[in-house]
């Protein structure tokens, strides 16, 4: 058994046909040779214009992805460059962040040994520090074991609605303010009101928060203060000037600082600073 082949030629290709095999005997009817007639020849001239289109989309494919590939590499360093400056400013604001809490603490501190030293603070482990340079959508509430040197929570708080909207930046020892106060506070008795469980402070500064009881300034949970609250409406709620903390941790935060220890509502008024009985004692 052989296999026979052929080769087809046209005016420019070749073509190498393989037919099946067969055996070669008299007997037998010769192979009908393939026919290429049914293909056309291509010609030099539309060979020459075919690579010439070829070419032309060629180089057009590369100019647009050199083009995409520009644009993508622009569009990466502009974001490079976005991501620096966000960090940059995530660096600043927690510097600045530090740098208030820092404040804060350590005039919490001198006040909060100064009213050992008179005997006031009763629950002498524990001392809270609200820092109002902080916005509401930070947890600017401190609550801290002063004996072990640690944070026990650290939490949201609102401000009063007269204070301001995202930053408390006002401040009032008047009734009907509904503004926050600033400074020194004793706390007292925990009791159920209309803000459930709820805990009695005393202002221990005169002219700054001692009308805290007459005003019924005390500290509360809240629905209007927290992530949830935040995420639902852009910003957080505001109260009539007490201390109001998420109705999740509340009940917690009183049981840990009620009866005798100090709470301190920090921001750097220049007045209140220079003449603070409690911090200057």
């Amino acid at each position: 058994m052989k296999t026979l082949s052929k080769l087809v030629s046209t005016s420019s290709v070749s073509l190498l046909v393989i037919t099946s095999p067969v055996l070669i005997s008299g007997s037998h009817k010769k192979i009908n040779e393939v026919s290429v007639a049914s293909t056309p020849a291509i010609s030099a001239a539309n060979y020459t214009s075919l690579f010439s289109a070829n070419t032309t989309k060629t180089n057009n494919s590369i100019k647009y992805a050199a083009a995409i590939a520009t644009n993508k590499s622009t569009n990466n360093a502009n974001y490079a460059a976005s991501a620096a400056a966000r960090k940059a400013f995530e660096i600043k604001m927690v510097i600045r962040e530090a740098t208030s809490i820092y404040d804060s603490m350590r005039l919490g501190r001198r006040g909060y040994h100064n009213l050992l030293k008179r005997g006031i603070v009763h629950k002498s482990n524990v001392l809270s520090i609200c820092d109002f340079t902080q916005s509401s959508r930070h947890k600017r509430l401190y609550v801290i074991d002063v004996t072990h040197r640690k944070l026990i929570y650290n939490t949201f708080v609102a401000h009063g609605m007269n204070s301001g909207v995202e930053y408390a930046t006002s401040f009032s020892n008047q009734p009907e303010s509904f503004k926050s106060s600033l400074g020194f506070f004793l706390t007292n008795k925990s009791y159920v009101g209309r803000n459930g469980l709820s805990l009695k402070i005393i202002g221990l500064e005169k002219g700054y928060n001692d009308l805290a009881a007459k005003r019924n300034i005390v500290l509360h949970g809240a629905d209007y203060i927290g992530n949830e609250y935040l995420a639902n409406n852009g910003e957080m709620g505001r109260s009539l000037g007490c201390a109001a903390i998420p109705t999740q941790v509340n009940p917690k935060i009183i049981k840990s600082i009620k009866n005798g220890s100090a709470l301190f509502m920090y921001y750097p008024a220049k007045k209140y600073l220079s003449s603070s009985s409690v911090i200057n004692g």
